[in-house]
């Protein structure tokens, strides 16, 4: 008799992710594991071809504007040794009335931070466009919501802008939250943030993303 085919051991991926934000990205509102860096970091865990061995470090606290979140790298001993690195970050700028200038200053700054911490391979950095409340229940009672939308699409612009001439991808994700009038699911119970089901929604635009960054490295 033959012998069997040796199995070739599926390929193991160690995928190492910093995932910097605010709210949006620290799930507020939604459960421990419900935030979209969370989520990200089990779905490629269930990938079996190749195999992912996803961890994921979180730098993001409710409220913080750009300043916040540079003092809060600055604070940190990171290593420049990310596989991938997320940032989405400006709606507290906008929230709290800051200068549109000083969003541009830190922003860029903190693009320029993301590239470090990826080992300077601005090819893994994704940056997420910053979600419009202005479409929850929250959003609608305060202030004017078109004005919140138009500076949100503002700042959006800006970003978007800077990524492509820095050769950045620029993951859209605010036309998920302008859903949240007409679909209620997608915005959490606080009647503010973004929902378990929203969240859901843009992991499944960034995993691909993802993949295609480290499986064609």
């Amino acid at each position: 008799m033959g012998t069997e085919p040796e199995t070739r051991p599926a390929d193991t991926l160690s995928v190492k992710i910093l995932s910097l934000g605010d709210s949006y990205t620290i799930g507020t509102g939604v459960c421990n594991t419900c935030s979209y860096p969370l989520q990200l970091r089990d779905s490629l865990a269930q990938i079996t071809d190749p195999v992912y061995n996803p961890s994921i470090e979180i730098i993001a606290t409710s409220g913080w504007t750009t300043a916040n979140l540079l003092s809060a790298i600055d604070s940190q001993n990171l290593n420049s040794d990310f596989d991938m690195v997320t940032l989405l970050i400006g709606v507290n700028n906008q929230f709290q009335g800051r200068p549109f200038q000083q969003y541009e200053t830190e922003f860029s700054e903190l693009l320029s931070r993301s590239t470090s911490l990826a080992g300077n391979r601005n090819e893994r950095v994704i940056v997420l466009s910053i979600p419009d409340y202005a479409f929850s229940t929250f959003g609608q009672n305060w202030g004017d919501p078109t004005t919140t939308s138009m500076e949100i699409d503002l700042y959006n612009s800006f970003a978007e802008d800077l990524c492509s001439a820095r050769g950045i991808d620029f993951l859209n994700i605010t036309d998920i939250s302008r859903e949240g009038l007409n679909r209620p699911e997608l915005i959490a119970d606080d009647g503010l943030h973004l929902s378990e089901i929203a969240y859901s929604a843009i992991v499944e635009r960034i995993l691909p993303l993802v993949r295609q960054k480290m499986e064609t490295d």
